[in-house]
């Protein structure tokens, strides 16, 4: 689907303007997005395994719940929607817990898609059995919760593995560092 989302500088300021998000990905223009990141009271994090109706890195597991941030839509606002819309989760503004915002500049399919992000990160506990997410068609395969050592071992045998989008391997040891930071607090 393509969605109006506000455009931001190289730096993440508002430049007051918007565009279509296939747009700001064929131009490399800045945008920002949301990454919520779920764990449970066990300290595993649920990943969710990109749909094999994907353009970029169908199968691939990744970050709980993701997406673009809305023309007009505070970052707060897109945390909660993303959240309920791909994984069925109701969550409040007060579940998020802010991680940070991380800077994400990737080329795909010979860069025709330049996807130049800023991934506003947030975690939240997980308070209900997986069984009872509702997955959204075209976003989400399939969710599995994994131990901090398990997603370890995954990263270190990536890219091989098939298993995490590649490009974002230094940014999921540094989520997974603050996740457990955060667990453990």
């Amino acid at each position: 689907m393509d969605e109006y989302i506000d455009l931001v500088d190289s730096s993440g300021n508002s430049l007051g303007r918007k565009a279509l998000k296939s747009e700001a990905h064929r131009n490399g223009w800045y945008h920002n997005t949301i990454h919520l990141w779920l764990y449970s009271s066990k300290g595993e994090i649920l990943l969710s395994q990109r749909s094999a109706e994907k353009l970029i890195f169908p199968l691939l597991w990744d970050v709980s719940a993701a997406g673009h941030v809305d023309a007009g839509e505070t970052i707060i606002d897109a945390a909660v929607r993303e959240t309920q819309e791909e994984l069925g989760l109701v969550l409040t503004p007060t579940d998020l817990n802010f991680l940070g915002v991380f800077k994400h500049e990737s080329f795909y399919h010979d860069g025709a898609i330049k996807d130049f992000e800023f991934h506003h990160a947030f975690i939240t506990e997980l308070k209900i059995n997986t069984a009872d997410l509702k997955l959204q068609k075209g976003e989400v395969d399939a969710i599995k919760l994994v131990g901090q050592e398990e997603f370890l071992n995954l990263l270190d045998k990536s890219p091989g593995n098939s298993h995490f989008v590649p490009s974002n391997i230094d940014y999921y040891k540094l989520i997974l560092e603050r996740v457990g930071f955060a667990v453990k607090n």
